[in-house]
């Protein structure tokens, strides 16, 4: 696997190449000391996957990252010190493209443990970008849900969905009549945060899916953990891991999947811009079980790669642009 870096920090970049020297397949092809030089080397020399840092000199990674993803798109990987302080930018990146987030290693006493969580990020969106086919839970047939004549919307999110999540809330008005539930392709270290942004945008409360809870309208809840968040029989939520060798943690696919088996009230699936193919197994699922489905067009995915996918398998019932898919719902629900 072909892997640059885009990072000014020398012990920053030395901590990265030690981190991916364990591991033979992975090729370090270039680095680049700033945002430009990075949307210049990729102009050239396009790499599999791009380690991102946040704050640089001139362009910032926001910044280099839409303009790669404009240009000459690749796998983003943002790997910065200061998560949590930069947290809105990271939001940002992700929502022009970015696939994930990781802490920067360091060259201290934690590199093995900060270069283990690297390597896993990396090797998650080595398996997004081939496309390699993983298992998917098998929904149980077990019919014990209480939630006939209740609505829900189940959204499923990952490159490019955290502006594309703010921009649809924004349109949803505060007295939507409906369960939101977003499934996001966001480590659980960064959920919470993402979960206080969106809420600070959305005219409805945004918070973590909590274990156990039975939805109820009013409210837009986050799958908030590496876990599977999954809709059980009973018509509550868990968090599992099972499968554990599903790539994408949380699942889009197990928790569609869940809803066409468990839920027994009117719901609509929603499959928004991201790479790979997760989610269009559970959207097509779902549109068999007679729910309503939308697929985010092309033009307006900052990443057509889910959708595209749930379009090929008729999976979307309605293929639209994101500033649509509000107004959709609330006609559709309203």
């Amino acid at each position: 696997m072909r892997i640059a870096i885009a990072n000014d920090m020398p012990l920053a970049v030395e901590a990265l190449r030690r981190a991916l020297a364990a591991e033979p397949e992975y090729e370090l092809i270039w680095v680049a000391s700033d945002g430009e030089e990075a949307v210049r080397r990729c102009h050239d020399d396009l790499p599999d996957l791009l380690l991102m840092d946040m704050l640089m000199p001139g362009m910032d990674g926001v910044e280099a990252t839409r303009r790669i993803m404009q240009d000459t798109p690749c796998a983003i990987l943002i790997v910065t010190s200061d998560v949590e302080r930069n947290m809105a930018r990271v939001f940002d990146a992700m929502g022009v493209g970015a696939l994930d987030v990781v802490a920067a290693p360091s060259l201290g006493p934690q590199l093995v443990l900060d270069a283990a969580s690297v390597r896993r990020k990396i090797h998650n969106i080595a398996w997004m970008i081939g496309h390699k086919a993983s298992r998917t839970v098998k929904p149980s047939v077990v019919r014990k849900s209480d939630n006939r004549g209740k609505r829900l919307v189940a959204i499923g999110a990952s490159a490019g969905g955290p502006a594309s999540l703010v921009e649809l809330l924004q349109q949803i008005p505060a007295d939507f009549p409906a369960s939101i539930v977003l499934v996001q392709h966001v480590d659980e270290v960064f959920a919470a945060g993402m979960a206080q942004w969106l809420a600070s945008e959305a005219h409805m409360p945004v918070r973590l899916a909590r274990e156990g809870e039975v939805l109820q309208p009013g409210a837009v809840l986050l799958a908030g953990t590496n876990n599977h968040l999954y809709l059980a029989p009973e018509g509550h939520l868990v968090y599992r891991p099972e499968p554990v060798d599903q790539v994408y943690r949380p699942s889009i696919d197990v928790f569609f999947e869940s809803v066409a088996n468990h839920w027994r009230g009117e719901a609509i699936g929603v499959l928004l811009t991201g790479m790979g193919r997760d989610g269009a197994r559970g959207l097509k699922q779902m549109r068999e079980r007679g729910f309503h489905t939308i697929a985010q067009d092309q033009a307006s995915s900052a990443v057509y790669g889910m959708p595209k996918a749930a379009v090929a398998l008729d999976a979307a019932t309605e293929v639209l642009p994101l500033k649509r898919i509000a107004a959709r719902l609330v006609e559709h629900l309203g």
